[in-house]
């Protein structure tokens, strides 16, 4: 092999007794699938179809963090408060979400190793720790939304019988059906979002479908850019709920789970094209589904008195008021998507938490005890939100809205030490971003 092909070097005997994101038994293997012998490639291989989908699923898994309950409820409130003039927000958000993510997968296929793990071999102790902290404090507050946005439709799906603090027990029980997921492998847990996915698309597209919102105004939303000081607050709370700091270390984990050789430029560079495509086909439904919810909102409510009292506690009842019945009740249509979103990003969390600790802190624990630890991180603090604003929909809704915008202020402790190491070239070696892309950003 010539030596120009060497971009990064080899884990030291110290490096390998680490922690790492995927033992080598746990991830896939693509090397040799749907090509002749990789003896002698130089060269990037050519593009395959079977490649693409092994190496399709990290990008779906990232893209719930677009789709958790946090961004239903911004989606809902940019609706009814903003109509249609938030669109183009939402949709360039996600293009800088998307540019992000990419920058996050480069990391972490380019090194193999994630965002956290590098924060801790590159900073010093107490800048450690500060971004260790913050990626906690982000992680807990999406982690509140998506917790108390599962026991929210489990209190409508259940007709009440089951109150806001009996949810959250439910939700906080997924991290071992992750577990038992995570035992059969990467690919059975990505099927399993897969569906969850699937069953937030047909629930809310069923919703778009019911409400029937204005294509023309829709269209407009998109392309004009519109903003207004009455709706500052909720287009903070959208960039806040996309773009989720805790999804930046996630993501350049999940990449790990291929099997990919860092020592071979070709190798790397097909590895991050396929990456790319998934990435962004994966964020493209999210921004479809993303759109489905604030126009339903728009279509219902904008101009409305209550549209400023609209949060996730209410949104299915004051849309079963208005659109009644149907075939199927447009409540439980809304409950079942918040309830795939909730379950969804709940699990998730878990995942980027179990990362984020064991990178920081290079914990070397049994997997369902750091789960258990990160969960315990989000629950005692969500349950405390639970007991105390189980009566009151409108104080949690206040809540959730600041719980956004509190991710928009995280936002640079996961994105500044991301752009400082990609653009690093002992770290990435040729596949460092150049200046440009670094002040886009």
């Amino acid at each position: 092999m010539p030596p120009e092909d060497n971009h990064v070097p080899l884990l030291s005997d110290e490096e390998s007794d680490q922690d790492v994101a995927y033992e080598s038994g746990e991830k896939v293997h693509i090397v040799g699938i749907d090509e002749p012998d990789d003896e002698g490639l130089l060269g990037t291989p050519p593009f395959s179809w079977k490649k693409l989908w092994l190496f399709t699923g990290p990008g779906f898994l990232m893209s719930i963090a677009f789709l958790d309950p946090g961004n239903l409820e911004g989606d809902l409130q940019a609706g009814a408060i903003a109509g249609y003039s938030l669109l183009w927000l939402l949709m360039w958000a996600t293009v800088i979400g998307l540019l992000v993510q990419l920058l996050s997968a480069r990391l972490g296929v380019a090194t193999g190793r994630h965002l956290a793990e590098l924060c801790r071999e590159e900073y010093p102790t107490w800048a450690r720790m500060v971004l260790w902290v913050m990626a906690e404090l982000a992680l807990i507050g999406a982690d509140i939304q998506e917790v108390i946005g599962s026991a929210i439709a489990i209190k409508i799906l259940s007709n009440g019988a089951l109150p806001l603090w009996a949810g959250v027990i439910i939700t906080a029980c997924d991290c071992f059906i992750f577990l038992f997921l995570e035992n059969y492998g990467v690919r059975k847990l990505e099927a399993f979002f897969a569906v969850l996915i699937a069953t937030m698309a047909v629930s809310f597209a069923w919703m778009f479908g019911e409400t029937k919102p204005s294509g023309t105004e829709l269209l407009l939303g998109v392309l004009i850019p519109k903003l207004s000081s009455k709706t500052i607050k909720q287009a903070v709370g959208v960039v806040g709920c996309i773009i989720m700091p805790h999804n930046v270390f996630l993501h350049s984990a999940l990449v790990q789970s291929r099997e990919i050789d860092q020592t071979k430029k070709g190798r790397v560079q097909e590895a991050l094209n396929y990456y790319s495509i998934e990435s962004a086909a994966a964020l493209l439904i999210s921004f479809i589904i993303n759109l489905f919810v604030t126009t339903v909102f728009a279509k219902a409510f904008y101009g409305t008195e209550v549209a400023s009292t609209i949060g996730l506690v209410n949104a299915g009842q004051y849309l079963q008021d208005k659109y009644g019945g149907g075939l199927f009740p447009i409540l439980y249509i809304w409950a079942i998507g918040l309830l795939a979103a909730g379950q969804s990003s709940t699990i998730t969390g878990t995942y980027a938490g179990q990362f984020i600790m064991g990178g920081f802190l290079n914990l070397k624990l049994k997997k369902w005890l750091r789960a258990l630890i990160t969960r315990s991180f989000a629950i005692v603090p969500t349950m405390i939100v639970a007991l105390v604003f189980d009566t009151s929909e409108a104080a949690l809704d206040v809540l959730n809205e600041w719980l956004n915008v509190l991710q928009s202020i995280q936002i640079p402790f996961a994105l500044i030490p991301l752009l400082c190491l990609v653009s690093k070239e002992q770290i990435m070696g040729t596949f460092k971003i150049g200046s440009v892309l670094k002040v886009s950003c």
